[in-house]
């Protein structure tokens, strides 16, 4: 995929202008499922249901349905004090950003740091927590958002910051893997084309 112009929004996260920026594109916390392929390698359901709410979004002008379970509802409301306790252990300016477009495509970093770094934020339960920590490994569901994002926002690396109040932060740096980047591109250039394709039909039988 060749570079495109990047478009920074300075909305809030769950705001209008935040919903309006991201309609009808594939973005970076739905990459796992861009790429996410079926039984014996057949088509995912997971990835031809987000694929047809994106048509549905872009045919109708409307945002999908904005599904919120608890786990959602926590996070949002510890990302700030994450963000807070990760720029006072790291001594780190945060700039603040709601949303990042790159053609068709984009992401909703938690953070940008400097030039070249980024910030991802993750609340856990206190036992994965303690599990991370004690593995001292990337946890993996995470690598399609962070790798997205670095790739969209065209950064070097990013910081994923893992929290749960009165436990100890989990933080690792994580930098660009090149040829799993290339993999997400053919996949969401696909993601893309097959989007536009069911648009057009279904502009047809109008």
């Amino acid at each position: 995929m060749k570079p495109d112009k990047m478009e920074i929004f300075t909305c809030d996260q769950g705001s209008d202008e935040w919903f309006a920026a991201r309609r009808g594109i594939p973005t970076a916390s739905m990459f796992a499922t861009v790429m996410a392929s079926g039984k014996g390698g057949g088509e995912s359901k997971t990835r031809r249901t987000y694929l047809l709410k994106l048509a549905g979004e872009i045919l109708t002008e409307q945002p999908m349905e904005n599904y919120s379970n608890d786990d959602m509802q926590r996070g949002k409301d510890m990302e700030d004090e994450i963000r807070r306790l990760y720029a006072f252990e790291h001594d780190a300016e945060i700039e603040r950003v709601g949303f990042i477009m790159r053609g068709s495509m984009g992401c909703s970093p938690d953070g940008l740091i400097g030039k070249k770094r980024m910030l991802e934020i993750k609340s856990t339960k206190p036992h994965l927590l303690i599990d991370v920590h004690l593995r001292q490994e990337f946890p993996p569901e995470h690598k399609a958002q962070c790798q997205g994002n670095l790739w969209v926002a065209q950064r070097e690396e990013i910081d994923i910051a893992i929290g749960w109040p009165k436990m100890p932060l989990y933080v690792q740096t994580i930098r660009r893997d090149e040829p799993y980047i290339a993999a997400l591109a053919k996949a969401v250039d696909e993601f893309n084309i097959e989007l536009a394709y069911v648009v057009q039909q279904m502009r047809r039988l109008g």
